[in-house]
């Protein structure tokens, strides 16, 4: 459905040629960009000839895959104002915030958290569908510049009654914030802290077994809105705050991380920066740099190599004398990747050098937190191989993907499905395409058993590049055994 406006959209129909995108092909993109999240849309290039020349505006998610599209071509976020649909619906900014003030940062995750259930009632991803397209990486700018400058709240201390401060600090032109208090009768205890951290454990486990789209794993955004708001607005110590503060960032972290990896990148987005302002009110300066590296990949993911780097940088910046050797060397190899992406060939291969070396100088006595128990040597490799698969070195990615599949896969199978799709487009870029097809077939089959939209894409992108040699048995009987996969709903 659509609405009039009074005369046509021409901002709409500047920046579409400014991108050089015809009618056809923006109905074709907003439908494939629908398509990811479930939506079936049917536009054409009628629909959007309407949307210029007589200003329609499309209801829904719409506005925003318009945006998305057109961002993705132009190599840029670009807001809904710019292509004259500002009037359309507009997307929530919940989420978006990071307050400078604790319990403005309380009120700001506890809505998000309630958001997202909402949006589970109403079926069908309900509120992050009006999300869709809506990923802008300029959103991190705010946060990480704000986490650099102070890592650490002074106090977290949360009174009965709400003695903790209820107007939040001036945060902008408009001045002090009015935060509503909340019932803090409830006294929270290390007891509570732990049952939270043990929902975080179980939740890593069935997210690298199962995938981010798993039942089990999705029960995370539950998690944080029936046990951890309540916490968050009980009382607390300073002592138990922190504690409190450092699990539910960690909870807040898998939620972003489940939705990044099952295509959610909107949802995602707003959960990790909760995540890094939870952080800092747990003074955990090794978890906040986690959640940076989260953003990191993410950004990379989506396009934003520069970006990146920078988030990747900004966790190392204040890491450094804090973290222990395996966290600063997983730091350094997100932003090796990072630097791949960017085509720095040099950056990569230093930032590489050095995250071996830290990792060669950690100890199994090291005080390494829980959440990095997945970073083992074999991980280093299957990241490094994807460095040299961005970087177009197949001898180097066929070295390091040998390392990075002769770990067990029981424990980490989406990595094991992810590292053997690497596997094949090394393979491939080497004239193999016996053992190109081989390990795209058992990629496949690990991919047919989780439930992530990430490891359906690294498959989509290897069936790409192996469209030269469409007629060929093997990869006719490959493509066959991966259309199940890529027609299933994300």
């Amino acid at each position: 459905m659509s609405r009039e406006q009074r005369g046509p959209n021409e901002k709409l129909g500047t920046v579409l040629a400014l991108a050089g995108i015809s009618n056809a092909g923006l109905a074709r993109r907003v439908n494939d960009l629908g398509a990811q999240r479930g939506l079936t849309l049917r536009y054409d290039k009628t629909s959007v000839a309407r949307w210029v020349s007589k200003g329609m505006v499309p209801q829904g998610a719409a506005p925003h895959l318009i945006a998305a599209a057109i961002g993705a071509k132009l190599g840029r976020p670009v807001p809904l104002h710019e292509i004259g649909l500002a009037d359309a619906d507009p997307a929530p900014e919940v989420g978006l915030a990071f307050p400078r003030d604790v319990a403005a940062a309380v009120k700001s995750a506890t809505e998000l958290y309630r958001l997202d259930l909402a949006g589970r009632r109403a079926g069908g991803g309900g509120i992050w569908q009006s999300l869709a397209g809506s990923f802008a990486v300029s959103a991190y700018a705010t946060p990480a510049s704000r986490w650099l400058i102070t890592p650490a709240d002074p106090s977290v201390e949360r009174l009965p009654g709400g003695g903790a401060a209820a107007t939040a600090a001036p945060n902008g032109p408009g001045g002090a914030v009015e935060v509503p208090v909340e019932d803090v009768s409830a006294r929270v205890g290390h007891s509570d802290v732990a049952k939270l951290r043990e929902a975080a454990e179980d939740a890593r486990r069935w997210d690298s077994k199962y995938g981010g789209g798993d039942w089990r794993s999705s029960m995370v955004p539950e998690c944080l809105r029936v046990d951890a708001a309540p916490l968050l607005l009980g009382s607390y110590s300073d002592e138990v705050g922190r504690a409190l503060f450092g699990a539910t960032a960690e909870l807040t972290r898998l939620a972003g991380w489940m939705a990044f990896d099952t295509g959610q990148q909107e949802a995602a987005q707003r959960y990790y920066i909760q995540a890094l302002r939870l952080a800092r009110a747990a003074a955990d300066v090794p978890l906040g740099g986690y959640v940076l590296a989260s953003m990191s990949l993410q950004s990379i993911y989506r396009g934003f190599a520069d970006e990146g780097v920078d988030l990747a940088q900004a966790a190392l910046e204040r890491n450094r004398g804090l973290a222990t050797a395996r966290t600063m060397s997983f730091f350094r190899l997100v932003e090796a990747r990072a630097h791949a992406k960017a085509n720095d060939a040099a950056a990569a291969g230093a930032a590489l050098k050095s995250a071996e070396g830290w990792l060669e100088r950690s100890r199994d006595g090291d005080p390494d937190p829980s959440w990095l128990g997945f970073y083992s040597y074999d991980r280093f490799c299957a990241d490094a191989a994807e460095c040299y698969r961005d970087l177009k070195a197949p001898r180097q990615v066929r070295r390091f993907t040998e390392q990075a599949l002769s770990r067990p896969t029981e424990e980490f199978v989406r990595s094991h499905g992810l590292r053997l799709v690497v596997s094949a487009v090394a393979e491939l870029e080497s004239g193999n395409l016996d053992a190109a097809c081989a390990a795209g077939t058992r990629a496949v089959e690990v991919a047919g058993r989780i439930s992530s939209a990430r490891t359906t894409e690294y498959v989509r992108d290897l069936l790409h590049r192996l469209e030269p040699y469409g007629d060929e048995p093997r990869v006719v009987e490959l493509r066959e055994r991966a259309r199940p996969l890529l027609v299933a709903p994300a």
